[in-house]
């Protein structure tokens, strides 16, 4: 059976899965640049495997081919395997990494984190409402979707607001799995660079905010790569899941109007589009740290494995009717945030982001519709992220007061 080939640029990723998931839990696929990997996409293996210890995160150990040095910089993929921060890091080293980036999601850190998300949505608020002066057509995702999760991932990690448009653009690159290496290799430059000005400049006059703690306590390369997974996980995510959510309710309008009765949550709303539309579809990559079996299948030492976290959510046999969205059935398990040792940290501060932004949204706006209703509202490059490309929008009247 011929070896797939994962679309690098990402143009029908949930359409890709189901074909996946078709050949069996545990599949081979290619990756750009001619790597092959294990494509595991089945719950029942998923979460074992995400907590065994004989899988690995930590290329420069367990990836045989870049070991050996098969794999170079020139590989599409290369800074998403080899960065120093606690995303490709294993055991204690992990650990360590992750006790000081957790100190900034921490539950109280979180709820202090409550009347600064509130301004950021606010804000964006307001703006729609100045470009909707004259009734024209808005488009969410830039406006709303992707203006508070970056406003609130610099306010955590301490960005200089006249920084923060460069680094998103930066981030937008990066995690474009289709762009080319070129722009990839620039943007990465490009960032560390930002973040490296920002470390020293932490180390030398710390603040409240999570760049001086990672400053304070990691070395430089760990520090600038930390903050670089931190700001790129931290808002890219919740971006999908905002603009997924908000076009999932204009075109489920019995959906929204259960919501807007009280009778399904916006935990739910949330919980729901993190299944049906999972903002992470896969993250490369994962190691055999020996040999072993998943599915029944033979996973040599050091194999790379690639989890396929967008295929839980819309798996027929976990979930009927996995493709309907519908906020107010039983389960609505997904994998969206990880688990195990690598379980996104900021989790808390998604929710909170999505639960203050989603209710405001149609709060001030309650005649809120899409321009395009049954129109191609694209898909975010990259097989890594997946979400609407555009929200072209016609915000209607404000609720008065």
């Amino acid at each position: 059976m011929e070896t797939p080939v994962l679309d690098a640029a990402g143009r029908a990723p949930l359409e890709e899965v189901a074909r996946l998931r078709e050949r069996g839990p545990v599949t081979r696929v290619a990756l750009p640049g001619g790597v092959e990997a294990w494509a595991v996409t089945d719950l029942a293996l998923l979460r074992p495997m995400l907590v065994d210890q004989r899988i690995s995160k930590d290329s420069r150990q367990h990836w045989t081919a870049l070991v050996d040095g098969e794999i170079t910089p020139q590989w599409p993929l290369y800074t998403w395997v080899t960065g120093a921060s606690m995303f490709n890091a294993y055991g204690s080293t992990h650990r360590a990494m992750r006790k000081v980036v957790a100190r900034g999601f921490t539950a109280r850190r979180t709820r202090a984190m409550e009347p600064r998300v509130a301004s950021a949505v606010t804000a964006t608020l307001d703006e729609l409402a100045a470009k909707n002066a004259d009734g024209s057509v808005v488009d969410l995702r830039e406006v709303f979707a992707s203006s508070i999760p970056v406003e609130v991932i610099c306010d955590l990690l301490g960005v200089p607001d006249a920084q923060r448009q460069d680094m998103r653009r930066c981030a937008d690159t990066l995690i474009n799995t289709g762009a080319t290496r070129e722009a990839q290799g620039a943007a990465q430059a490009e960032l560390r660079e930002l973040l490296g000005a920002l470390v020293r400049d932490k180390r030398a006059d710390p603040a409240e905010d999570l760049i001086s703690t990672v400053a304070a306590e990691l070395a430089d390369d760990e520090a600038v790569s930390t903050s670089n997974l931190m700001l790129v996980a931290g808002h890219e995510t919740t971006v999908n899941l905002l603009a997924s959510a908000v076009h999932l309710l204009l075109t489920h309008p019995h959906v929204l109007a259960a919501v807007r009765a009280g009778e399904v949550t916006w935990s739910a709303v949330v919980d729901e589009t993190l299944r049906v539309a999972p903002p992470v579809i896969y993250i490369p990559l994962r190691f055999a740290v020996e040999d072993l079996e998943l599915g029944g299948v033979a996973i040599s030492k050091g194999d790379p494995i690639i989890a396929v976290f967008g295929a839980p959510g819309r798996d027929e046999t976990v979930h009927q009717d996995a493709a309907v969205f519908d906020p107010a059935r039983a389960d609505r398990t997904h994998l969206a945030f990880g688990a195990g040792a690598h379980h996104c940290v900021g989790e808390p501060l998604a929710r909170l982001e999505a639960e203050t932004a989603l209710p405001a949204l149609f709060e001030r706006f309650p005649d809120l519709r899409l321009a395009e209703p049954d129109g191609d509202h694209g898909q975010v490059p990259g097989f890594v992220a997946n979400g609407p490309a555009r929200l072209p929008a016609v915000l209607g009247a404000e609720r008065a007061g």
